[in-house]
């Protein structure tokens, strides 16, 4: 085991910091968050522009911003570290809510980690539990799965290995792909009970429970907007059982039993 304090008084490399930021209520950010941002060296953001309206309402002027993001994470990340290993402090932030969560976040946090450097939470809104704890569905066990594949052979490869989970499932998806994923859902999982989350903890927040394929009804009248998170119900665990692949020699009658144990130099 290797263990690491995330304060020590002595301590000759710098800090990889994780603040989580508001998903859209910019009430949520918390005070530790700001002080965090205020007095570290530097601050990775995922849209820079993005960020700097964030520093700007809260009147943090004095870290250098740089950017890091999915398409620069590789070239990016050893100048990170080389400046945790310099001794200073840096910030890493998403465009809204934690970073590592569906992002590339996770990334630089396994590269700190392995190059053993600290790495400190600064918690805060996370959209995907922020939505299953209103959704009325089952919280006690959950499984955060994020965005699903786009392509259409690695979504039902996917979807195909939760079929028969009975937790509760949590996915994140765009707009303009809500549909199709919706649709996805119900070839593959059934027709469940499914809440859609949008403009979480904003003025028009809103959530919309129903069946998937009532869903898929009002989205074909509807034009969808903003950011989803979907909580879907997992599967009942009275059907559970219809999802358990049978033994091989149970789907075998008498004459392919003994051609199998023939095969198999056991008869």
């Amino acid at each position: 085991m290797n263990h690491r304090f995330s304060f020590q008084e002595q301590q000759t490399t710098g800090t990889l910091y994780l603040v989580a930021t508001p998903i859209g209520n910019l009430e949520d950010m918390t005070y530790r968050a700001v002080e965090t941002l205020k007095n570290v060296d530097v601050i990775a953001a995922e849209d820079t522009r993005q960020s700097r309206k964030l520093l700007t309402h809260f009147n943090i002027e004095r870290p250098r911003l740089i950017s890091y993001h999915e398409h620069n994470k590789h070239s990016k990340e050893e100048a990170i570290l080389d400046l945790l290993r310099e001794g200073q402090n840096v910030a890493l932030v998403t465009d809204a809510g934690t970073p590592g969560i569906s992002d590339p976040g996770a990334d630089i946090v396994r590269a700190a980690v392995e190059a053993q450097l600290t790495v400190v939470p600064i918690p805060g809104c996370v959209a995907g539990v922020t939505a299953l704890i209103a959704s009325g569905l089952p919280t006690d066990r959950f499984t955060f799965i994020g965005f699903l594949p786009r392509e259409k052979k690695k979504r039902a490869e996917e979807l195909g290995k939760l079929k028969a989970r009975t937790e509760t499932l949590v996915f994140y998806e765009a707009p303009h792909r809500i549909e199709e994923t919706l649709k996805a859902l119900l070839e593959h999982l059934g027709d469940r009970d499914v809440v859609l989350a949008r403009e979480l903890t904003k003025r028009y927040e809103q959530f919309s429970r129903g069946k998937v394929s009532d869903a898929i009804v009002w989205f074909s009248e509807n034009q969808p907007r903003g950011e989803y998170v979907l909580v879907l119900a997992g599967l009942a665990p009275e059907l559970v059982k219809d999802f358990v692949e049978k033994p091989w020699w149970e789907t075998l009658d008498l004459s392919e039993h003994v051609e199998k144990l023939v095969e198999t130099g056991l008869a």
